[in-house]
């Protein structure tokens, strides 16, 4: 009787053991499914955005030599200026920022940025896109859309293909100025190198292709959640409300309220 029963106390125990065995493996399918989707979403992202940042550069702004802010700015005023391939500044320029950007963000976004600026530069170098328009108007308008649409799409997919933004974010924690004033102060700076190498009047046009990227690119990455607002009502609003405010970054507005039932 005693070995029957040390024989089912261990066949339940093996039992238990296959089961466990199941679930772990079950978890990990389960989690490995979501990594690769994420990832593959991720990469959908970041090449849909190459393309539209690609056809905004070479389609609109290249052929009629206007310039945007940032790092492309940058490298389309050097273009400009000096003659030097377009798809070569965007690498060289930007390898400042990855290297930042792997110390300030971590090195799996450091990883993606590299190679979405090198599949960016590629495709500046390869593909050929037709020029839609010579209206200066029409160029700095969709030019900038398109541009900012692309690195909007690139952000989601947790990449960038303008590492300004790197800097900017390293320089206001640095400095404890916003991230806005940081962008603001670069692009006006190379709106002004722009007017005295180029012209005043394709600086002008570029600042309104500057604006109409950043413009599509907020609301490609914040979408219409840039609108929207939470409520929170708890009796630790005030330690809700710091932790927004430091961790977060976000601002909060404090409401005074009493209970009107019961």
């Amino acid at each position: 009787i005693v070995r029957k029963y040390n024989f089912l106390g261990i066949e339940k125990e093996q039992r238990t053991a296959s089961t466990r065995d199941r679930y772990e493996l079950a978890k990990y399918l389960i989690e490995l499914r979501i990594t690769a989707i994420s990832y593959f979403r991720d990469f959908c992202l970041i090449l849909l955005g190459i393309f539209s940042a690609a056809f905004g550069v070479k389609g609109f702004l290249l052929t009629n030599k206007l310039i945007d802010g940032g790092a492309t700015g940058i490298s389309l005023l050097t273009n400009a200026v000096t003659g030097v391939p377009l798809w070569i500044m965007l690498i060289l320029i930007n390898i400042p920022f990855i290297l930042l950007g792997s110390k300030i963000v971590g090195r799996e976004f450091a990883i993606k940025t590299s190679m979405a600026i090198s599949v960016f530069a590629l495709v500046i170098a390869t593909v050929e896109f037709p020029n839609v328009t010579d209206d200066k108007l029409l160029v700095a308008i969709f030019g900038g859309f398109f541009l900012g649409a692309g690195i909007g799409l690139s952000v989601r997919g947790g990449a960038v293909i303008d590492g300004t933004e790197v800097l900017a974010i390293y320089l206001s924690r640095k400095f404890g100025t916003t991230i806005g004033d940081i962008i603001g102060i670069i692009n006006i700076s190379i709106f002004c190198v722009a007017a005295y190498f180029l012209s005043i009047e394709i600086a002008l046009y570029s600042m309104i292709t500057y604006l109409s990227a950043s413009k599509t690119l907020d609301f490609v990455v914040e979408g219409i959640e840039e609108y929207m607002g939470v409520t929170i009502v708890s009796s630790h609003s005030e330690d809700i409300a710091k932790m927004i405010i430091s961790d977060m970054e976000r601002g909060v507005t404090v409401y005074s309220g009493k209970r009107g039932y019961g």
